[in-house]
């Protein structure tokens, strides 16, 4: 479903690597997990895999399509939820939806349904008449993560995801995650939180100064240490 091959990412004329040859897949139906210390290259990383900036060097593809060269094709099969939550201030949350809806070109009936699911799951349906500007953080994640899930994306690409989130709806979103993997869509997201990354994930990738260091399933990776032990080991 998603494939990096040699992707690399250079700021400036002669700058330093913010991400060195790093190569990873995610297939159908997995949810992987993608951690390293602030400034490691994560975030570099999904922005290059979602169209955000553009990349000199190696080769993203979604469903294997190239997001350098089909980039609408490929927005079009993927969902991005950021590490900050900021949408527009000034329109009701229910217009907020409905436009992500219409980018996406998902049918009244079908973005009825979905609005109705997650807005109710999440616990802001009877806020969705309110002015976003009105919202907490939470609540902004919220209808982030509802607006990502309105067109049955192929692909859910999260930075940060739970970062906001009351418990309960962390556990909602980890429950809404293994019921989509259920049905083929697969999940690459990054957290600090390593016991949430042990617990939910299917491989993990660990990369440190822009170059990965470890990548596998969770058991592979950590054998009999816990993810945390390993990643602070690995990063001495």
């Amino acid at each position: 479903m998603l494939e990096i091959k040699d992707f690399s990412k250079t700021y400036g004329k002669g700058g330093k690597k913010a991400v060195d040859k790093l190569n990873l897949k995610v297939k159908k139906g997995e949810i992987y997990g993608f951690i390293g210390h602030n400034g490691a290259g994560k975030t570099t990383t999904i922005k290059a895999m979602v169209g955000i900036i553009d990349f000199e060097e190696g080769e993203i593809k979604i469903d294997k399509h190239s997001i350098k060269t089909d980039p609408i094709l490929c927005k079009q099969k993927i969902a991005y939820i950021p590490d900050n939550p900021d949408i527009y201030e000034n329109v009701r949350g229910i217009d907020y939806l409905n436009f992500i809806a219409d980018i996406f070109n998902v049918s009244l009936q079908d973005r009825e349904i979905a609005i109705n699911k997650y807005a109710s799951e999440f616990e802001i349906f009877d806020n969705l008449g309110d002015l976003v500007s009105t919202y907490s953080h939470g609540m902004k994640q919220k209808l982030v993560i509802i607006s990502a899930l309105l067109h049955d994306p192929l692909l859910v690409i999260m930075d940060e995801p739970f970062v906001g989130l009351d418990p309960t709806s962390a556990f909602k979103l980890k429950k809404i995650m293994k019921d989509m993997c259920k049905k083929g869509v697969s999940f690459l997201f990054s957290s600090h939180v390593l016991e949430v990354v042990e617990k939910l994930c299917d491989k993990v990738a660990i990369i440190k100064k822009g170059k990965l260091i470890a990548s596998g399933t969770v058991k592979e990776i950590k054998g009999d240490k816990s993810l945390e032990d390993l990643f602070v080991e690995l990063n001495d």
